[in-house]
């Protein structure tokens, strides 16, 4: 994209962002809920309070903040890698053998590509 058509297109990008703000700013409802947020802040810091003593306030006897601490730790919580089974695949022609453990193998590929995907796969065993 050569640089004048880059400029024309982010002021373009610019001129149709100000207009969504613009729109923003005269919608009644976005005003109404700045100035609740406003006065929200202004509250709790009155008090001296977070958004996190506000909802363990207002929770019933804890019961959603300990099960969304649950799901954050499961989420957290590295998931345990499955470790891949060594297959042997003996071709029945010319009695090669393949000991792979995934499919992206040059020689396997051949073999499906000459005999079929299905009928190679029915050539193998699984190892451990």
């Amino acid at each position: 994209m050569s640089l004048i058509n880059e400029y024309r297109a982010t002021k373009a990008a610019i001129e149709e962002l100000q207009a969504r703000l613009q729109a923003l700013q005269d919608d009644g409802k976005l005003q109404h809920e700045l100035e609740f947020e406003t006065k929200l802040r202004e509250l709790l810091a009155q008090y001296g309070k977070s958004l996190p003593d506000i909802l363990a306030l207002l929770d019933n006897d804890g019961k959603a903040s300990k099960a969304a601490r649950q799901v954050r730790a499961a989420k957290t919580e590295a998931p345990v890698k499955r470790t891949r089974r060594v297959k042997v695949y003996t071709n029945p022609h010319n009695h090669e053998v393949i000991e792979t453990k995934g499919g992206n193998h040059k020689i396997l590929k051949e073999w499906k590509a000459q005999w079929g995907s299905d009928t190679v796969e029915s050539w193998s065993t699984t190892i451990g």
